[in-house]
């Protein structure tokens, strides 16, 4: 899938090279490291100053803002009809993903195509893109991610886009615990949606390493799906988690999903010269017919 420009979204990859990739984000210019952007030669050097901040990374998952006192504390852009609050925060994110860009308009049809609306579960859901783009399409929602802050920005997201009254229910917990509690309680889901990190902690400081946990997630999944799962989309943008790891790991939790229905590939965001910067991987089933 392409973050290609659907719809109107406020947000342009101007180059990338050598490790760092310069964005626009609505009138905000940044230059942020980029380890997707090694081996790639910048095309636009000229267009490098144009940054009004730049984040460079100090420790393997932390770094710095240099010029930071030239940024907002916030600001927002849309994405069709979805609108999201920015900030920078010490891991270089900015609480918007350009990459899932077409995953949300893919999850926004799937979700329209039905002739009910689905129960979605979106775990490691960060700041509620994939949640509002089902609640779009009329689905029923339960978004989940273990930190409580990221969880309250998402609904500011929710409220930003006048969705405030959308049924999405808003769980911060560590998405393993959710999905074994939702199992003991009979709970089920006709969806599931997860991006999950290479590694992270827990809303109780449970670790999360996803060479260890993803797999037993996945088994865990299998029995929260209904008996004929409508949706799944799987995203990682760890070493190792290639498309057809991803594949395969869709159809080992989901025997009733064969390898013919599950698409998968990379994920890339397309610069203005038609380069693509290499993004992660997704793996997708949809039946909603």
């Amino acid at each position: 899938m392409t973050a290609a420009e659907l719809g109107s979204f406020q947000y342009s990859l101007l180059d990338f090279g050598s490790g760092r990739k310069l964005e626009q984000f609505g009138s905000v210019v940044l230059d942020r490291y980029s380890p997707s952007a090694e081996g790639f030669k910048a095309t636009r050097p000229d267009l490098w100053n144009q940054a009004i901040a730049r984040y460079v990374r100090r420790t393997e998952t932390q770094g710095d803002w240099l010029d930071a006192d030239r940024l907002p504390p916030t600001w927002e852009v849309a994405a069709g009809p979805l609108k999201f609050r920015l900030k920078t925060t010490k891991f270089g994110h900015l609480g918007l993903f350009p990459e899932q860009l077409a995953n949300w308009k893919w999850l926004t049809e799937t979700c329209q195509a039905s002739s009910r609306p689905l129960r979605i579960l979106n775990l490691f859901a960060y700041t509620g893109g994939s949640s509002l783009a089902c609640a779009l399409g009329g689905a029923e929602v339960t978004h989940v991610d273990a930190a409580a802050n990221v969880v309250k920005w998402a609904r500011t997201n929710a409220e930003l886009s006048d969705m405030a009254d959308a049924p999405i229910r808003w769980i911060a917990e560590d998405a393993p615990k959710f999905v074994k509690r939702e199992i003991k309680r009979g709970n089920t889901y006709d969806g599931v949606i997860l991006d999950p990190p290479t590694y992270g902690h827990g809303s109780k400081g449970e670790v999360w390493r996803i060479g260890k946990h993803l797999p037993l997630l996945m088994g865990y999944l299998n029995q929260l799906l209904a008996e004929n799962p409508k949706l799944v989309l799987l995203t990682c943008h760890s070493p190792g988690y290639e498309d057809d790891v991803l594949k395969q790991m869709t159809q080992e939790a989901f025997p009733g999903i064969t390898a013919k229905q599950i698409e998968a590939g990379p994920l890339t965001i397309p610069d203005r010269n038609g380069r693509h910067l290499p993004s992660g991987y997704y793996a997708s089933f949809a039946n909603v017919r």
